[in-house]
């Protein structure tokens, strides 16, 4: 059995979250999705719209998340020790950053694979944050 994981935000839930949550899920046996609690989405110096036990309830009901947890560090090595995971799935808007080049390194010592999907740049919450704001138009 193969154990998929990824964790995000998830605010203001969009076809890029679930773009991604429906192709982890088709890499694996078993998707766990890390929700990121809210005390932990300020170490981007941001704050999530819809409160984290609405977000975990969203990401919990669709239909390609095994389970859905609360991501309370940062630290997917951390994570790892705790969820037992194959497979690491992330955006690849992180691909070849320095924190995720040192962490996936770290994790292949633990034997888990990291995979990169497609940004969806047409939708992401920043530009939905600024069509709230009447910033912009959704194309």
């Amino acid at each position: 059995m193969v154990v998929g994981y990824t964790c995000g935000v998830y605010d203001l839930f969009h076809i890029g979250h679930l773009n991604l949550l429906r192709n982890a899920k088709s890499l694996c046996d078993k998707l766990i999705v890390g929700v990121t609690v809210d005390e932990l989405v300020g170490y981007k110096g941001k704050e999530a719209i819809i409160p984290f036990e609405e977000r975990i309830e969203i990401v919990r009901n669709i239909e390609c998340v095994d389970v859905a947890v609360a991501q309370r560090k940062i630290d997917k090595v951390e994570a790892y020790k705790k969820l037992k995971y194959d497979v690491l799935f992330v955006g690849d808007d992180w691909y070849q950053h320095e924190s995720w080049q040192k962490m996936e390194d770290e994790l292949k010592g633990y034997g888990v694979k990291v995979v990169y999907f497609p940004y969806t740049s047409k939708t992401s919450s920043t530009k939905l944050r600024a069509i709230i704001d009447n910033k912009v138009r959704y194309a």
